[in-house]
């Protein structure tokens, strides 16, 4: 049993950009732009691309100029989840929006990796792998060989159905999380921290087996330091060619 595509996704915004420096000295990572346009919007393009109606984008560092970019924006609707006096990080960020998520699963979004769409959407992909049955977490996960701008050694292993396994210490494993993935709302129910990691919540999933990955389809493109931007653009030239 599929799920729909989630009309809410929780846009990560506020982070500190620290790998992107000097360059996020003065401009808040999300605005770096590629190709002419700002990495915020190629993630929220995605998400109006596949009927996304609402986007909550948490801000934190050099949020003025953040929010004053997203005032242009018509689709999705955006509403602001201000973090200015504390960053919480992705987990608490989600924990402090829950009454806005709804009890239906959602999306969450980083806003340094974006991808050269394959054949069919990889969003609508996701939610029509994402069973609410049998997972809690989806994630949509791309090899780390093939990927422009990985310099980690992978995530997760995935099983012939889907399964993602966390990468063991001191391994290196053929999947890398893309920064995009869809999530029950009820998992951060009972969080009582302010600040709070996502990544444990994956690594819970994937311990109970309820964690699972939908490689995508395309190029996928993680933009975490300056000389990555070149880097992106120059896959971006070579794809339209």
């Amino acid at each position: 049993m599929s799920a729909p595509i989630p009309k809410t996704a929780m846009v990560f915004a506020a982070g500190l950009g620290q790998r992107m420096r000097p360059i996020t000295d003065t401009l808040p990572k999300p605005l770096v732009r590629i190709r002419g346009r700002a990495l915020i919007d190629h993630c929220l393009d995605r998400l109006a691309e596949n009927g996304v109606e609402t986007a909550i984008v948490n801000v934190h560092w050099l949020a003025d100029q953040i929010e004053a970019h997203l005032a242009r924006r018509e689709r999705p609707r955006i509403v602001i989840s201000d973090e200015r006096d504390k960053l919480l990080d992705q987990g608490g960020g989600i924990k402090r929006v829950l009454p806005l998520l709804g009890e239906a699963p959602f999306l969450v979004c980083n806003t340094d990796a974006f991808w050269i769409e394959g054949p069919r959407s990889n969003i609508a992909r996701l939610a029509e792998a994402f069973d609410p049955e049998t997972m809690d977490i989806a994630l949509l996960v791309a090899a780390s060989a093939g990927s422009v701008g990985v310099d980690w050694p992978g995530d997760f292993t995935m099983t012939r159905d889907g399964r993602l396994g966390s990468r063991l210490d001191r391994h290196v494993a053929p999947f890398v999380y893309t920064g995009v993935g869809m999530q029950k709302p009820r998992l951060f129910a009972d969080e009582t921290g302010d600040v709070v990691r996502l990544a444990p919540y994956f690594h819970a999933a994937a311990a109970r087996g309820r964690l699972y990955g939908v490689r995508l389809d395309g190029l996928w493109l993680h933009v975490g330091r300056p000389e990555a931007i070149a880097e992106a653009e120059a896959a971006i030239e070579r794809s339209i060619l």
